[in-house]
């Protein structure tokens, strides 16, 4: 991506979220908010269509777990997503996660695979991006995908599979991996693909975006479209028991069961040789921090309880591919400011090249999802999915076609 697009896609985040000033900017944020009229009509058109069956639904013959959200990121649903499929991996199923690997580049030549049945080579038509089978990553992240390449890094015993047409991939991880759970990454929106089960997932500090549909705002969906989850995770809390913020999810969805959870930093990690430091670490420090998430805030935050001192926090845009002289002109000014270590998140350390100099060590934060009320609802969603044989149950298939309702 060249420099110029990049600049213009990080404005373009400024002007979504406010934080672009001046008359350019405001004219850009009426023009966007005609276009999220058309965008909010398009999504119900979309959704009605799938809900009269003019648009098929594949069933793929196992369950199926779609974990999504109605904002544009940030919710922390790489996480959830990581604890889910662990769970299950340790409950005797075989896991495939299916993402479509957003901005992801596409293979210099496409990844040579033998079929279980008769060792012939799969045709390239039907063969996607295998980023792990379950024993190691197999692709590098510019063409995995950040959050694919973190999730098979993490996890062993779990298949991982990108593909932006995630019934071809699911097929795929169903006969050539043997899974017999599939888990689709960011999967709300996906519904050429039966879901089984919908998981919706909702941040406590913004739950509905900034109130707007995209492209003016970040919600994906309006937020009556919550109706069509299962199960409904409060995501970042600071405490359980979010009264007010379960009420207005209740408008719009009676039903879902509703699970509320903390996504607390474990440890530190260095970036480059997997050194590992206590939270205390941080204490007193005088720190930069550099990310390109969807919520840049909620990372500084984090930092700040832990007790460090942030000199400055250079953002860039979500799933930003950061270049070496993006990263050396940072050091550059670390050493500058005589920041005694670097922080970056997880999903930011995939895609962080090694400075040319090695002046300041760079660590990420690990997070991990726990579980602050719901433990019992938890506790039955995990038993539900790892119990169910019969994906083409009567009263599942009643149940899908209620969400569309």
């Amino acid at each position: 991506m060249s420099e110029r697009l990049k600049e213009f896609e990080q404005w373009g985040e400024d002007v979504i979220f406010g934080r672009a000033k001046g008359l350019r900017a405001s004219l850009m944020r009426v023009f966007l908010r005609g276009l999220s009229w058309l965008f909010r009509g398009l999504v119900a058109l979309r959704l009605n269509l799938f809900k009269r069956g003019w648009k098929e639904q594949a069933h793929l013959g196992t369950m199926v777990i779609s974990i999504g959200n109605i904002t544009m990121g940030g919710t922390g649903k790489t996480p959830v997503v990581e604890l889910f499929a662990r769970t299950l991996r340790d409950r005797g199923r075989k896991v495939s996660i299916l993402s479509r690997g957003y901005k992801s580049k596409p293979l210099d030549e496409p990844q040579e695979w033998r079929k279980r049945e008769n060792n012939e080579l799969v045709g390239e038509e039907e063969m996607p991006k295998v980023v792990s089978c379950g024993q190691g990553v197999k692709l590098e992240v510019q063409y995995a995908g950040d959050e694919p390449y973190m999730l098979a890094k993490n996890l062993d015993n779990v298949s991982v599979v990108v593909d932006k047409d995630r019934v071809k991939g699911g097929k795929f991880a169903i006969q050539e991996l043997g899974a017999d759970i599939l888990l689709l990454d960011d999967g709300m929106q996906f519904l050429k693909i039966a879901h089984s089960i919908d998981i919706v997932l909702v941040d406590s500090n913004s739950p509905f975006g900034t109130g707007a549909m995209m492209p003016r705002g970040t919600l994906r969906e309006p937020p009556r479209n919550l109706c069509r989850a299962d199960y409904i995770f409060i995501t970042k809390c600071r405490k359980a028991h979010n009264d007010e913020l379960i009420k207005k999810i209740k408008k719009h969805n009676k039903v879902a069961e509703i699970i509320e959870c903390t996504h607390g930093p474990v440890h530190l990690e260095n970036v480059f040789n997997g050194e590992t430091k206590p939270l205390s670490f941080l204490k007193d420090k005088y720190i930069a921090a550099i990310s390109g998430i969807a919520v840049p805030e909620s990372f500084e935050e984090k930092l700040t309880d832990l007790g460090a001192n942030v000199l400055f926090h250079r953002t860039f845009s979500d799933h930003y591919s950061f270049s070496q002289s993006d990263i050396d002109r940072f050091m550059t000014r670390c050493m500058r400011r005589d920041a005694e270590i670097i922080v970056t998140t997880e999903k930011d350390a995939v895609r962080f090249p090694k400075p040319s100099e090695m002046d300041v060590d760079v660590y990420f934060l690990r997070i991990e999802v726990d579980i602050l009320s719901g433990a019992d609802v938890w506790d039955k969603l995990v038993s539900r999915t790892c119990g169910e044989r019969d994906p083409v149950d009567p009263l599942l298939i009643y149940e899908r076609q209620r969400k569309f309702t």
